[in-house]
């Protein structure tokens, strides 16, 4: 009764389209046995209607508290759901190894449906983030009858967004080892880590050598993390059985994207996005202003997948029927194939027929005076600054695993810091949208041979502060970034990609630094093994922006028959 109560609350506050059923049915904890033998434990929740397809929900991070509210709703939107915790979690047997048991569990798990007296023949996949990986991990071989799928801040690989730029993402993936371990403790212990801030994963992150720092973080040893660490080389086999984009074009079901322009995910998903398109599908994109699990990215995803699974899988004359009476479930908005939201003031949601949209391509180039223009570089000494690893530069919100600490924020702070150069322009005589992919082209020269580059971009509003768009890390060594005759190294930096609108009076902000810690690892500076390093090494590098040397941002620029900027 509290159930039905609570999702009825809970429809309304969403603003879900009327229940076709309030009549569920709930079989907790059923046993579901696998090829090897292992039982998963798996809900269903059974709506009291004859011809309900099926949603599957596999996951990680347990069948209760906001996951029993979601599967409520959505059976009572006439869909049978059933939730399996995925093996070594929840209560399933087996342990936990990230994406290693997914393909074949979740095919076992199809057998059992197909085997079930209420199943119809057709089913959908919904879920974000890990619940999103083992999607991709079913989807090349679950056949005609997978008939939708809704992934939410997720992709078919993983290792690309481990691994952002080479480098290693600690915060994430060792928050999220943090997380999956605090989950068998106590309910009151946790919250008591929580109030005191997590202390032990704070002094986790600045933990070296790194192969303890998941055993200071929890206290234990946690496999993957010490796997991750390993095996972190472009050429390693580890990844090969572990990733699944490989497959993307063996999916013939319709896919739906949600996702946020401050998610951990976002460019690997967008990639998986263009390579669904290569093979003529026409997947539907959302990105909005969101982050990794916050709960404008929860709503959007419930109501943008619920729509996304009605259309595909229900009765095709109870569908129409259906849109008919609820015009907020799918207008005209609701049809574009891509829908972003578009940052800044003046911003807003924008339908799309494609991602990316056709865009100019502008590069504001270093200049001497820390000054960032569109007019071509001058003759100019370089810029340099000191990076100590023993006191990293700091990151500051972007796309973190939190939702708390993700997204936008006044980087002033890290800004004002001697280790942290920035470029700035005139403020924009008129508006300037960007939007699609960004990367800049850095050009320096360094006394180390092993080193980061961190890039970002911000928005200089008309009070000064400084607020972060996108960005990104390269980790360089002598063998993928060798130097020139005079010591030059050119790095080409792959940013997060964006859609956000520049107003007039503001100003383009590019900082260049050393590092984002913990966001990710520090570079040591010694080439030492990624989880065994202990000693750091400081060391100076140099900025350069002449024309033999043309450092830049470059930018996708929509609508700029404006010219927004200054002269």
């Amino acid at each position: 009764m509290l159930d039905r109560l609570a999702a009825g609350l809970a429809a309304a506050a969403l603003r879900l389209p009327p229940a076709r059923t309030r009549r569920v049915t709930v079989t907790r904890d059923i046993a579901l046995r696998v090829r090897d033998g292992v039982i998963l434990r798996t809900d269903h929740y059974a709506p009291d209607l004859p011809t309900a397809p099926t949603v599957l929900i596999r996951t990680p991070y347990g069948r209760a508290g906001p996951m029993r509210l979601l599967c409520r709703l959505a059976a009572e939107q006439g869909f049978h759901v059933v939730i399996q915790s995925c093996r070594g979690t929840g209560g399933s047997g087996g342990a936990f190894e990230p994406f290693v048991h997914e393909r074949d569990d979740g095919l076992d798990t199809l057998d059992w449906l197909r085997r079930q007296r209420w199943w119809t023949g057709a089913f959908g996949m919904f879920g974000a983030s890990y619940q999103g990986f083992v999607q991709w991990a079913l989807a090349a071989d679950a056949g005609p009858q997978l008939r939708a799928m809704v992934a939410v801040a997720t992709a078919s690989t993983t290792r690309d967004s481990t691994y952002a730029g080479e480098s290693f993402a600690l915060d994430t993936v060792l928050t999220w080892a943090e997380l999956l371990q605090a989950q068998t403790v106590p309910w009151l212990a946790r919250q008591w880590e929580l109030k005191r801030g997590q202390p032990k994963l704070t002094a986790a992150l600045s933990h070296l050598p790194l192969i303890e720092a998941d055993r200071v973080a929890t206290g234990v040893t946690v496999p993957f993390f010490q796997e991750w660490l390993r095996h972190h080389t472009p050429q390693a086999d580890y990844w090969r059985s572990r990733v699944f984009d490989d497959r993307l074009h063996l999916v013939s079901s319709p896919v739906a994207m949600v996702s946020g322009w401050h998610d951990i995910f976002l460019p690997a998903q967008l990639r998986d996005y263009q390579a669904l398109r290569a093979t003529g599908a026409r997947p539907r994109l959302v990105v909005g202003p969101w982050t990794h699990g916050s709960p404008g990215l929860f709503v959007a995803a419930l109501r943008e997948g619920l729509r996304w699974l009605d259309t595909h899988l229900c009765d095709e004359q109870a569908g129409e029927a259906r849109a008919a009476a609820d015009t907020h479930r799918s207008g005209p908005a609701a049809e574009a194939p891509v829908r972003v939201h578009v940052g800044g003031a003046g911003g807003g949601w924008r339908d799309l027929p494609d991602w990316p949209p056709p865009a100019d391509v502008v590069r504001w180039y270093l200049h001497p005076g820390a000054a960032l223009r569109t007019s071509d570089p001058v003759p100019s000494p370089p810029d340099g600054f000191w990076y100590d690893p023993a006191d990293p530069t700091p990151s500051l919100g972007g796309p973190l695993l939190v939702a708390q600490r993700a997204g936008p924020f006044d980087n002033r702070p890290v800004e004002a810091r001697p280790d942290v150069l920035t470029w700035t322009s005139e403020p924009l005589v008129a508006e300037m949208e960007v939007v699609g992919p960004v990367r800049a082209e850095i050009h320096l020269r360094s006394e180390l041979t092993h080193l980061d580059v961190f890039v970002r971009l911000c928005d200089v509003d008309g009070r000064g502060r400084s607020w972060n768009i996108c960005d990104g890390l390269v980790r360089l060594d002598p063998q993928r970034f060798p130097a020139d005759h005079s010591g030059a190294v050119v790095v080409p930096v792959e940013m997060w990609p964006t859609a956000h609108r520049f107003a007039p009076g503001h100003r383009l902000r590019l900082q260049v630094s050393g590092g984002a810690h913990p966001r990710y690892a520090r570079n040591p500076g010694t080439g030492e093994p990624l989880g065994a390093a202990v000693t750091l090494r400081g060391g100076f590098r140099e900025i350069m922006h002449d024309p033999d040397h043309p450092s830049a941002v470059v930018l996708p620029v929509v609508h700029s028959a404006s010219q927004p900027f200054p002269s």
